[in-house]
């Protein structure tokens, strides 16, 4: 049964609001839920009693690390109803049996064979709902020889490959400091989702939705694997430069007045040897050019040809010509000089960007409980519906307090009377 409450648009404005999601994960898959419930899916985020592992994460609102003030769980619940319950005791398995009944997919990040254990596992939810779509996040799969070993971000982002190609040359390879290791396999796993969905509204069969971390990470590589299909190359990491052959390095990380900007000086078509020209012509203009580099024949100089002797050439002119400018500086100058750069922003620029202003990106969402409203990144799409011309998609709720929702679904969804849900509370089932 959908989420018809107030608070919420009605279901034909939503893109997935006729479905629910029971989620079960924590911190290592609560954003495969988020991205369902951004769409319009009604999701219900299940906690054990007590709350989620994830409300223990920081940062925190205002530095106070209190459950309800984690600002990772804010950050990945949002758009959620929550409920608690305790699926290893033999009430709180039933209350979840009833219900998948009526549940469209689940969503777990358990390690491989703990719900099997508890008889929880995909196939007995599919003798209780055949068309359910279950999707497991785990760090390497559910089969294989490393599906039973445990993974930190760190491990994970190493073994999916990333790491390698993260850091300097010189170095030893380092990971981006946010963990996103489960971010990936959280990700991967609501596409995972809606193509399962594809097949069951085509079938009405249910699936089961199997994702590897690991995989997905190795997934993000992307030019990667192309190098050694194509030249039997391996990249390597190298900081500020991009390797776009074997031997071929263009730096693209560059310090300008106010912070960074990122250019990849180049020769060839598709507009890039224009763009060479254009911005060596602004540096004579400024009495800043290099013979040299003006000497160049960048026409005839294709893509992965940069030759070191090239780059090195060009790396103190270009800084000092960077120097000489701010980021919004250079970037109206390629604007109007039709210069591939782009600037490196903050999270401050990403806030008071025009482009997202324009197109409504953050939202604000209330927090009763603490008195406050909070900024939030809105959806990742806009789609909106051509009859009403509001949007299918969104923010729509702030995340759910520990058991908000525990009397709207239990009583309300279930039938279960006010003195039943006591006694659950007290046998510490919800």
């Amino acid at each position: 049964m959908p989420d018809d409450s107030s608070d919420n648009p009605s279901a034909a404005q939503l893109l997935l609001s006729p479905y629910r999601v029971l989620d079960l994960t924590d911190q290592r898959g609560l954003l495969c839920g988020k991205i369902l419930a951004d769409l319009g899916a009604d999701v219900i985020q299940i906690e054990p009693p007590g709350g989620s592992p994830a409300r223990e994460l920081g940062p925190f609102y205002h530095d106070e690390a209190e459950p309800e003030k984690s600002l990772f769980w804010w950050a990945y619940a949002a758009n959620k109803r929550g409920i608690t319950l305790n699926i290893e005791s033999p009430a709180g398995k039933g209350l979840l049996l009833k219900l998948v009944k009526d549940a469209d997919f689940l969503i777990e990040s358990f390690s491989p064979g703990y719900l099997d254990g508890l008889g929880l596992g995909y196939a007995a939810l599919a003798e209780t709902n055949p068309g359910l779509v279950m999707v497991s996040i785990s760090p390497f799969g559910k089969d294989g020889p490393y599906a039973g070993y445990k993974a930190p971000d760190i491990v994970g982002m190493a073994m999916g490959g990333f790491m390698w190609l993260t850091g300097d040359s010189d170095r030893p390879p380092v990971r981006v400091s946010f963990p996103h290791f489960y971010l990936h396999g959280a990700a991967a796993g609501s596409t995972g989702a809606m193509l399962a969905h594809a097949h069951r509204a085509l079938t009405g069969e249910g699936q089961h939705v199997d994702v590897s971390c690991q995989q997905a990470v190795a997934r993000t590589l992307a030019h990667a694997p192309q190098h050694w299909d194509v030249e039997g190359n391996i990249l390597t990491r190298n900081g500020v430069y991009r390797q776009t052959s074997g031997d071929s390095l263009v730096r693209t990380s560059w310090p300008c007045k106010d912070g960074f900007i990122n250019y990849s000086p180049g020769g060839g078509g598709a507009g890039v040897a224009a763009s060479t020209r254009a911005l060596l012509a602004w540096m004579d203009d400024e009495g800043l050019g290099d013979e040299y580099l003006d000497s160049v024949d960048w026409e005839e100089l294709g893509y992965g040809q940069m030759r070191a002797e090239i780059m090195e050439r060009a790396v103190d002119p270009l800084i000092r010509f960077f120097a000489t400018h701010t980021r919004a500086e250079l970037v109206a100058g390629s604007v109007e000089k039709r210069i591939l750069l782009f600037p490196v922003s903050t999270q401050e620029d990403i806030l008071a960007h025009p482009q997202l202003e324009a197109r409504g990106y953050f939202q604000e969402l209330e927090h009763p409980e603490l008195g406050i409203t909070a900024t939030y990144p809105g959806p990742f799409i806009k789609d909106n519906d051509r009859d009403r011309e509001s949007q299918r998609v969104g923010i729509r709720r702030r995340p759910p307090l520990i058991g908000e929702h525990n009397r709207e679904i239990y009583q309300g969804g279930l039938g279960m009377s006010g003195g039943e849900m006591a006694e659950l509370k007290a046998a510490g089932v919800i």
